[in-house]
């Protein structure tokens, strides 16, 4: 992660901070166009580690605003099996509607504006809507589960605007 901060750095963010070994990383930016952050990064990502890969860029308050409209908060013991899905374009969260037929009895699908969010009662590879989540159609989607949007969420607190 130490070599993701600086390429982060080198881009010209500050204050960079990272939540564990995955990529997720909060920071301050002059200008306030998330998409053109997303492409530097997602083109330093791959430039610098070979990776090509998604990258979804929120300002501090729409991700504290995802975090606060959750549908449902799981329980301590449940925050690996809830997920919350975020895009950086909200008709890519519209297409979310395609898993409802594979959503289980034990499981929630709730797909907002801005987010969707999925209980699984089990782990998510053990269900087909999970299995199908991490699927080359939803490539274009990252899921968090609830205890590290929780982490990111306390990082944006400390830098929200």
């Amino acid at each position: 992660m130490a070599r993701f901060v600086a390429v982060l750095e080198e881009l010209g963010y500050r204050a960079v901070q990272t939540v564990l070994n995955s990529g997720n990383a909060v920071f301050t930016a002059s200008g306030r166009d998330p998409a053109k952050h997303a492409a530097q990064i997602a083109t330093a990502i791959d430039r610098e580690f070979q990776v090509t890969t998604p990258v979804i860029v929120k300002s501090a308050s729409e991700f504290l605003s995802i975090v606060s409209e959750t549908p449902s908060t799981p329980t301590e013991g449940q925050q690996s099996r809830f997920l919350v899905v975020l895009s950086m374009d909200a008709a890519r969260i519209a297409e979310l509607e395609g898993l409802r037929s594979l959503v289980q009895t034990s499981e929630r699908l709730w797909i907002t504006p801005r987010a969707a969010y999925i209980a699984f009662a089990g782990g998510i590879l053990e269900s087909p809507t999970g299995k199908s989540l991490l699927g080359p159609k939803w490539q274009h989607l990252t899921t968090r589960n609830w205890g590290t949007i929780r982490k990111l969420a306390a990082l944006c607190g400390d830098n929200a605007s």
